[in-house]
């Protein structure tokens, strides 16, 4: 009797297309927000800031929360807040304990000294304009 090897034309594993390519589209775009942290806030920047914060990490961490630019007020909680503290933070606006998510005092004060620096109205209200800078 001859023995016959079977061989599977299919991947069979059982996974759509479609999870492959956002798998592959989350991971390009974890590595687009990496290179984009790098990029806005560099050692050069680093260096030129105030006091060691014994609370800040070495490297800037990849702020990966929230990726649009919806208003963004004093009161809000969850990841599109903790997407503006973590911007905020990577530029020493506020201290890495402060990533919450909850939009309190602190993150407000630290808006409105991001905004004032950055020539935008001061009023403590991530918006469009705020949002684009925090990204520059």
């Amino acid at each position: 009797m001859e023995h016959v090897k079977a061989h599977r034309t299919g991947t069979g594993t059982g996974t759509s297309t479609s999870t492959g390519s956002r798998r592959a589209g989350l991971l390009a775009a974890t590595a687009g927000l990496l290179v984009a942290g790098v990029l806005t806030a560099g050692p050069a920047s680093a260096a030129a800031t105030g006091p060691d914060d014994s609370t800040r990490p070495a490297t800037l961490a990849a702020c990966a929360y929230y990726d649009g630019n919806a208003l963004t007020v004093y009161g809000q909680r969850g990841d599109r807040v903790k997407q503006v503290q973590c911007l905020l933070a990577n530029r020493h606006h506020l201290s890495w304990q402060d990533v919450t998510g909850s939009f309190g005092a602190k993150t407000r004060t630290a808006v409105k000294e991001f905004q004032t620096k950055h020539h935008l109205t001061a009023d403590g209200k991530v918006d469009k304009k705020t949002w684009r800078a925090l990204y520059a």
